[in-house]
């Protein structure tokens, strides 16, 4: 037998350590040949690192959330034969996954690999837990004694046929000290003292990072825009059926990367990148859009490139595969970097305003929040319309106030008279 010993691989780019984010093994583990052994961490992306041997796991280098250095030792295999006396690095990574500047506070992902918590106390009775408009199955017996006792009857388990909740189950709930007459009480009302830790590593470090970076070097101001969505949704509607079977359905997303290509080409300051350590702003021709876009491990931006250069339909595709590459972490690096400007929406759940956090280096970053019907007051007459708020942040070291209000009038304008959108 001999010990076959992996060492963190170089990325590229320059990158001289990473962190360890996850192992997929444990020692003692059998693994196979290009088996997924651990994740690690670059400054844009995660990577897996695969197994190039079949053997047995027999030491972990490091623990999740240590920074590595490239070339330090990663994971050492038992394997036949004599091994690898030469150590040598492991494998080119077979995957990368995205990590991105995060364009709004997100809620953080539990790592369940590195949570560490304090067990609740143990669960006395014959409690199941039920929908809260869920009736139980029971007599009208039954369900007069439970409320005279003062229990939820969804609570107590029902040991009947098909589940009935009977008298006996009623009195092993009481016996279980889950409620008393005097004192109605539920799983629901009970004390607590269990508590969680969570470790911030991997990609939830690398968002906090990049947040508290953005919020400490940019002097961030924020501008909030209603615009009267109702044209361009009739539009929306009106190309969905009739094309829609053929090019695939448009959101309102590639409409909004329209407008802001059309009005950047009078507001070119705002297409830019700052560099603050040279002081120097760079002001692009391209514009290429990063869509701000939750995954399962957090937020990324994948960036539509070249948006000046496509059609509504050729965006709404853009935009939606490199959605998808995000969410199941499929996304390369290159498409999760270049971004010029950024756009960020929480659909749905957009709200009224939003405060969204810049996506350094650049100096600006649209936040669109949700289409809701409200009554206005047009040529004198009091209509329904569909309205929008824009949430948008800047720069303040770059933009000045006054041209970031006029910048969010313009996609208003082109918003509120689609037409334009497509006049040269």
């Amino acid at each position: 037998m001999g010990t076959h010993v992996i060492k963190m691989p170089d990325i590229g780019e320059g990158i001289a350590e990473v962190e360890l984010s996850q192992w997929h093994v444990k020692v003692g583990d059998l693994v196979v040949e290009d088996q997924v052994l651990a994740d690690v961490m670059t400054d844009k992306a995660m990577v897996d690192i695969p197994s190039p041997v079949h053997g047995k796991v027999i030491a972990l280098g490091g623990q999740p959330g240590e920074v590595m250095a490239v070339g330090s030792v990663l994971i050492s295999i038992e394997v036949e034969g004599a091994g690898n006396l030469k150590e040598s690095a492991a494998p080119a990574p077979v995957k990368e996954a995205a990590v991105a500047v995060p364009a709004k506070t997100e809620t953080p992902v539990e790592n369940k690999s590195a949570a560490i918590a304090r067990p609740a106390p143990a669960c006395q009775g014959p409690v199941v837990a039920r929908e809260a408009d869920e009736r139980p199955l029971a007599s009208p017996a039954v369900r007069k004694h439970a409320l005279d006792l003062g229990i939820q009857l969804r609570l107590v388990r029902g040991t009947g046929p098909a589940g009935r909740v009977l008298h006996d189950d009623l009195e092993a709930y009481l016996a279980q000290g889950q409620s008393n007459a005097s004192a109605p009480a539920s799983a629901a009302y009970a004390q607590r003292h269990d508590e969680e830790q969570i470790q911030v590593i991997g990609m939830r470090r690398k968002i906090a990072q990049r947040m508290q970076d953005a919020t400490q070097r940019a002097a961030h101001f924020s501008y909030v825009e209603e615009i009267d969505v109702t044209a361009i949704e009739e539009l929306r509607a009106h190309l969905n059926a009739k094309h829609g079977a053929s090019r695939g359905k448009l959101t309102l997303l590639p409409f909004l990367v329209r407008a802001l290509v059309v009005a950047l080409r009078d507001f070119p300051q705002m297409n830019a990148r700052y560099d603050d350590e040279a002081q120097v702003i760079t002001r692009l021709g391209a514009v290429h859009v990063g869509v701000a876009t939750q995954s399962d491990v957090g937020l990324m931006v994948p960036v539509v490139r070249h948006a000046e250069a496509r059609s509504l339909w050729d965006s709404a595709a853009e935009i939606s595969r490199l959605a998808n590459a995000a969410r199941h972490g499929k996304a390369s690096r290159d498409e999760l970097s270049g971004s010029t400007i950024t756009l960020t929406s929480l659909g749905a759940l957009g709200g009224i305003v939003s405060t969204p956090v810049l996506n350094l280096p650049e100096v600006a970053i649209v936040g669109v929040n949700k289409i809701v019907e409200r009554p206005m007051v047009v040529k004198g007459q009091v209509v329904i319309r569909k309205m929008m708020n824009l949430s948008s942040s800047f720069d303040h070291r770059v933009v000045d106030g006054m041209d970031a209000a006029l910048f969010i009038q313009a996609i208003r304008g082109l918003l509120e008279q689609p037409a334009t959108l497509f006049v040269e």
